[in-house]
């Protein structure tokens, strides 16, 4: 809330820019993008409900014209990496100076690729190592990758809801939820819940306990 207290304030002072919309969740912002349809999406990839990475593309899908500008605590690779895979056009660590932001919002708009000066040059370096791992005909090592609706599935269940109550929020039935969470279990190869929160934790799907403690 005080993140987005301060983004607000800081993109109002803006004479080019106007904020049209908040979400508290991944969901609403998923809802809120398609009734409202502005030009840039500012996203987090820790929200509750839908994590950012899940929320941008299913943004991106259902209302193509809109660009998402993820913002996030997370530098890490794998989630860099999952820009085009989603459908993100830029990615920001939060601890971007303000003048950048806004220079990025507006690049953002206008169709360019943002990326974060330390993430953008590892970026670079992987996609050389890529190409190279490509052209000697090795395919790259990639991990086990959950569907979207199995992702949404892993995110609710780490977030601590029951199948009835999963089943309430993403429309299905719970039988299905139960498919759901098995394949997830077979795929990640953990048989328990504690299990897979500490994954959801691990790979940023929810906020960790100690961010919780910060809060």
């Amino acid at each position: 809330m005080v993140v987005r207290q301060g983004l607000r304030a800081l993109l109002e002072t803006e004479s080019d820019i106007e904020v049209v919309g908040e979400a508290e969740t991944g969901r609403q912002a998923v809802e809120m993008a398609r009734q409202v349809q502005p030009n840039v999406v500012l996203m987090d990839i820790v929200m509750p409900s839908l994590n950012g990475l899940e929320a941008a593309r299913q943004i991106t899908r259902q209302t193509p014209e809109t660009k998402v500008l993820i913002l996030s605590s997370y530098g890490d690779d794998e989630y860099v990496s999952r820009l085009s895979e989603v459908g993100a056009t830029g990615y920001l660590i939060k601890q971007t100076a303000a003048e950048d932001l806004l220079r990025a919002i507006r690049e953002t708009e206008r169709g360019k690729r943002v990326l974060s000066p330390a993430i953008a040059s590892r970026f670079q370096v992987t996609h050389r190592e890529n190409g190279t791992r490509s052209n000697s005909g090795a395919a790259p090592a990639s991990p086990d990758h959950l569907t979207p609706r199995e992702a949404e599935v892993l995110q609710l269940i780490a977030e601590g809801q029951t199948n009835k109550q999963i089943a309430g929020e993403l429309g299905i039935s719970a039988k299905t939820v139960e498919k759901h969470r098995q394949q997830v279990m077979n795929k990640l190869r953990i048989h328990d819940v504690a299990g897979l929160t500490r994954y959801a934790m691990a790979k940023g799907v929810i906020k960790s306990t100690a961010e919780l403690k910060l809060e």
